[in-house]
C-alpha cells in the first residue's frame, strides 16, 4: 500500500518477467509496468535485467534484456523509445517517427530528455531509473500518456510541471489525469546537503519542510515521493488521482540503487497506450 493508504503497486508476472504495476493505471486503460532486477542475462553488479546501456555493462547483454522486456509486452525491440536522461526539465513529444529511438544504441536515444509524451498507441515509452522517481501520467479522455524521470535535480528544476504543461498544450485537462509515482530511494535513505536544500527552497517555498527534513546528522533527507506529488497536485491533478508506490530501492529490494550499489544496473518503467 502507498503511505497514504491507497493502493500503490502490486507484483505481476509479465509473460514470465517479474514486474510491478499500478491498479490505478489499469483502471485508466493504460499498460504500465516497472521492471525488477530479475529475468535478464547480465551478470555481476548488473545481474540480471539491467536495461541501461550507459552504466558499464556488456551492451549485447543489455540489448538482449531490452528485447526480453519487449517480448514480455508483446512488442518488438523497435517499438521501445529511450531517452538520454539529463536531470533537466526537457520534454519531448514522441510520434511514430521516434519509434525505436535508443533501443539498440544509447547514441540514438532522445537527447537530454527527462519526460516523454505520446498519443501513439502501442509505442512503448521507457524511463530508466536506479533511485530517481519514475512517473506515469495518463489522460484517458484524450488518449495521452507521459513518462517522467525525476531525481532531485529534475524535481527542483520542474520536470514534472514541464510534463504537465506539455499535456495541457496537447489538450489535457489536469482534472482528468491519473498519475502514478514509482519505486525510488525512500525518504529516510536519501541524505542530501545544503546545496540541495537551497534548491528545494527555491522550488517549493513554504512547502519545503514537506520535502526536505533535518535527519539529525547535520544533513537532510529528501522526499522525492512527496515532492512530485505536491507538484502534480499544484498543477491540477486531483490528490486522489495520484498513486504512490511507496517502494524503496537497493539491497534487499527488487530494484537497483545507484547510490547504495553503484555502479549497477537500471530498472525501468515501460508504458504504452493500448493498441
Amino acid at each position: 500500500m502507498a503511505r497514504d493508504g491507497r493502493p500503490g503497486m502490486e507484483r505481476r508476472d509479465l509473460d514470465g518477467l517479474p514486474a510491478y504495476a499500478w491498479p490505478a493505471l489499469d483502471a485508466a486503460g493504460v499498460e504500465a509496468y516497472v521492471t525488477t532486477r530479475a529475468g535478464g542475462v547480465s551478470t555481476g553488479r548488473y545481474a540480471s535485467l539491467n536495461l541501461g546501456l550507459h552504466v558499464g555493462d556488456d551492451p549485447a547483454a543489455v540489448v538482449e534484456n531490452r528485447a526480453r522486456l519487449a517480448r514480455a509486452l508483446g512488442s518488438g525491440l523497435d517499438d521501445l523509445v529511450f531517452s538520454d536522461q539529463a536531470h533537466q526539465p526537457r520534454v519531448a513529444v514522441v510520434t511514430e517517427a521516434e519509434r525505436g529511438r535508443g533501443a539498440r544504441d544509447a547514441a540514438d536515444a532522445l537527447p537530454g530528455t527527462d519526460a516523454v509524451v505520446t498519443a501513439v498507441p502501442g509505442l512503448v515509452l521507457v524511463i530508466q531509473v536506479a533511485d530517481c522517481v519514475p512517473l506515469v501520467l495518463v489522460d484517458p479522455v484524450r488518449g495521452l500518456l507521459a513518462c517522467v524521470h525525476a531525481g532531485w535535480g529534475g524535481t527542483v528544476r520542474g520536470v514534472t510541471p514541464a510534463a504537465m504543461r506539455q499535456l495541457r498544450e496537447l489538450g489535457s485537462d489536469p482534472a482528468d489525469l491519473v498519475a502514478a509515482i514509482g519505486p525510488s530511494i525512500a525518504p529516510d535513505g536519501y541524505q542530501v546537503g545544503p546545496d540541495v536544500v537551497a534548491a528545494a527552497e527555491s522550488a517549493f517555498g513554504a512547502d519545503t519542510g514537506r520535502v526536505v527534513r533535518p535527519d539529525g546528522t547535520g544533513r537532510w533527507s529528501f522526499d522525492l515521493w512527496e515532492a512530485n506529488r505536491l507538484q502534480l497536485v499544484a498543477a491540477g491533478v486531483p490528490a486522489d488521482a495520484v498513486a504512490v508506490a511507496g517502494l524503496d530501492t537497493g539491497p534487499g529490494t527488487p530494484f537497483f540503487s545507484h547510490r547504495r550499489e553503484g555502479p549497477t544496473g537500471r530498472f525501468a518503467v515501460a508504458a504504452r497506450l493500448p493498441r
